[in-house]
């Protein structure tokens, strides 16, 4: 059997995360259940939790690199939770263990998440109108590199499409 194609969902934590960016990310979520894709993310609350939920509701995989060393911070929808211990280093995991990245407005880990994924030249894919980091770099480099554009996409289903398109190539 072939692996199947894993994608990122990063985005607010619930601290920062607005109604329409949840909406969104459940959105995202189900989009990628439907792809018979693997949701990986942060495994936390706001948009992680939010993704999570709109998998797990459209029988979807997922799994949740937290940041802790406790299972029990991980939100409720994730299937695998893999425990790091290692604080905000786990950006790296999440983004390196993705074939594409979907942000969800965010902030600072967010911005670091498509930092990794910019490097590692993955397609990313920024959803319009979700605020933060998403809206600030969606159609732009990162730097002056031009390594990869960071796509934009104005619905989940779009979003979901472009990277499973480029995770083929």
């Amino acid at each position: 059997m072939l692996r199947r194609t894993q994608i990122a969902v990063i985005g607010y934590n619930k601290d920062r995360c607005t109604d329409s960016a949840a909406k969104m990310a459940y959105s995202v979520g189900k989009e990628i259940a439907i792809a018979k894709a693997v949701l990986v993310c942060g495994g936390l609350g706001g948009v992680m939790e939010e993704a999570c939920r709109g998998a797990k509701e459209n029988g979807g995989t997922t799994i949740g690199v937290i940041p802790q060393d406790e299972f029990s911070f991980a939100n409720p929808h994730c299937d695998i939770v893999i425990c790091t211990g290692i604080g905000f280093a786990r950006d790296f995991i999440v983004a390196s263990s993705a074939d594409g990245i979907i942000a969800v407005g965010g902030g600072i880990g967010t911005l670091i998440e498509m930092g990794v994924g910019y490097m590692t030249r993955k397609t990313i894919v920024a959803v319009a109108g979700t605020g933060g980091v998403a809206d600030l770099y969606g159609g732009k480099y990162l730097d002056e590199r031009n390594r990869v554009t960071i796509l934009v996409a104005n619905d989940a289903q779009t979003a979901v499409k472009l990277v499973l398109e480029r995770a083929k190539d």
